[in-house]
């Protein structure tokens, strides 16, 4: 049986939170964008990228073995809750189609799990 703690679930949970809550001050009252559109995804990948590397080094500090396992655990945990958010919240949100979701954001999360099969990959080989 696979156990998800507490940690890896709030963690998850803030790696979609802080880039959503952030994203919400380029946005006009009105509920425009105020600027651009390629600067704005660009700002949420760095944005995104920042939160996960933070929150991965968190994590990982109170891991004692199992390194990869943990990467590969938390990057799938991390992925499917940052989907399932989205799916919830922003694309009814938005009125985005589920195709054009994941084509523009969706797969994007991706990039969870690379960079936490990275370090597990990293801290196993010590």
């Amino acid at each position: 049986m696979i156990r998800i703690d507490l940690k890896m679930v709030v963690f998850g949970f803030l790696t979609w939170f802080i880039p959503f809550g952030l994203a919400f001050l380029f946005y006009t009252p009105e509920g425009e964008l105020a600027i651009d559109i390629f600067l704005f995804k660009t700002i949420m990948m760095l944005v995104g990228a920042v939160t996960g590397a933070t929150l991965l080094v968190l994590y990982f500090k109170g891991i004692e073995r199992n390194y990869l396992y943990k990467g590969v655990k938390v990057g799938l945990v991390w992925f499917a809750l940052n989907i399932s958010m989205d799916l919830v919240v922003l694309v009814p949100m938005s009125g985005m189609s589920i195709g054009s979701y994941f084509a523009e954001i969706g797969l994007r999360y991706l990039i969870i799990p690379t960079m936490s099969i990275a370090i597990g990959y990293v801290a196993e080989m010590k």
